[in-house]
């Protein structure tokens, strides 16, 4: 080490330092020979002794005894085996200039999380068992409100609620997915209106109550109960009556005679009114064509709705619902002609189709006839 070695070199130091200042004696007692006579001399060397060897021998004496001092502390760090030459004020350094290790964040109380996960589930819990037995219409539109509004309150409560480490992964999930709850069953209340899918379909295809049954599942698995009662549901119906069907019928005794052709890529409900008064309605399906015989003498307004899954109670179909009607009236007409009787037969063709003459309008679906 540096400081060893200087402490070596320092004690040779006295013996050398004597003839530095020997040598330097004579030179300049050499000098003075040149420029004075025997007697300058004696007293030349007279003055170099105390300028240059008493008070050099006290600095050295000084300056040994620190170097000693400087030996001594390294060496006193050093093992005896010889090992390590560090300095023990740099270990104790490294030490003091080390960053203490962060303390562990605790995990949640798993106990604690469980009765949050209870508190923020149960009151959601009994809206949708509510929402299970109540009957369409305005009874179960209002539960469906009921039932959204707690489920976004439940994903606000997990949200701020403390998750063991295992349950974090899990608690985010279904809080998310109870959010997207929410909004499947506000979206699913019925408008009582026409084309209304029935809540419990629309349900039946939301992607929220899969994602609280995933969630819920996970959690589970974990040993923390997340189960819910979710509202049952129907799958989407395909009714459709015979093609021809009279979904509604008046008394035909005329001899005028309708033939409907359904080009379009739905089923079609075809309604004749005269006034406020409606004097049939006739089921022609996709593709096909029917005809309507003994039609009574009169002018008529045609209207058609076209649609999926047909609803003979509500007298519409429940999806993919359109309503529209012909802007030129239907005039049928009984006559008698010499040798017999004329009457009229008219042909309507719902697609729109390459030279026709007939335009539609569309109509608002709380218009069209029922």
């Amino acid at each position: 080490m540096v400081r060893y070695t200087s402490a070596r070199t320092t004690d040779r130091a006295p013996a050398d330092t004597d003839r530095t200042a020997a040598n330097t004696g004579r030179t300049s007692a050499d000098t003075s020979r040149t420029s004075a006579s025997d007697g300058s001399r004696t007293a030349a060397a007279a003055l170099l002794t105390p300028r240059f060897r008493r008070p050099r021998r006290a600095g050295r004496a000084t300056a040994l005894g620190a170097a000693a001092l400087a030996l001594a502390l390294p060496l006193a760090a050093c093992s005896s085996d010889g090992g390590s030459h560090e300095p023990a004020g740099g270990a104790g350094s490294s030490a003091a200039g080390a960053a203490p290790s962060p303390s562990p964040t605790p995990s949640a109380d798993p106990d604690a999380y469980r009765r949050a996960l209870t508190g923020a589930l149960s009151p959601l819990d009994s809206a949708l068992r509510t929402v299970d037995g109540a009957r369409e219409g305005t009874s179960l539109n209002k539960a469906l409100e009921t039932a959204a509004t707690r489920a976004e309150a439940a994903a606000d409560a997990l949200q701020t609620a403390a998750a063991p480490d295992d349950a974090l992964a899990g608690n985010s999930q279904l809080a998310t997915a109870l959010r997207a709850l929410g909004q499947d069953l506000r979206s699913a209340r019925g408008n009582g209106g026409r084309c209304a899918t029935s809540p419990r379909v629309e349900l039946d295809t939301a992607h929220g109550p899969q994602s609280v049954k995933a969630a819920g599942r996970a959690l589970k698995a974990l040993g923390y109960d997340a189960s819910l009662r979710l509202p049952r549901t129907e799958r989407a119906r395909h009714r459709r009556p015979a093609n021809g069907t009279f979904v509604r019928d008046g008394s035909r005794g005329g001899l005028g005679r309708l033939t409907i052709n359904n080009g379009t890529s739905s089923d079609a409900v075809v309604t004749l009114t005269r006034g406020t008064r409606t004097a049939f309605s006739v089921y022609v399906r996709k593709g096909a064509k029917a005809t309507v015989r003994s039609v009574n003498s009169g002018s008529y307004t045609v209207y058609f709705t076209t649609g999926e899954d047909w609803n003979g109670r509500k007298s519409s179909f429940t999806r993919g619902c359109s309503f529209e009607k012909f802007d030129d009236r239907a005039n049928f007409r009984t006559v008698r002609v010499a040798g017999g009787t004329q009457y009229t037969v008219l042909t309507f063709t719902l697609n729109k189709v390459f030279g026709g003459n007939a335009s539609t309008s569309t109509v608002p679906p709380g218009e069209f006839p029922s």
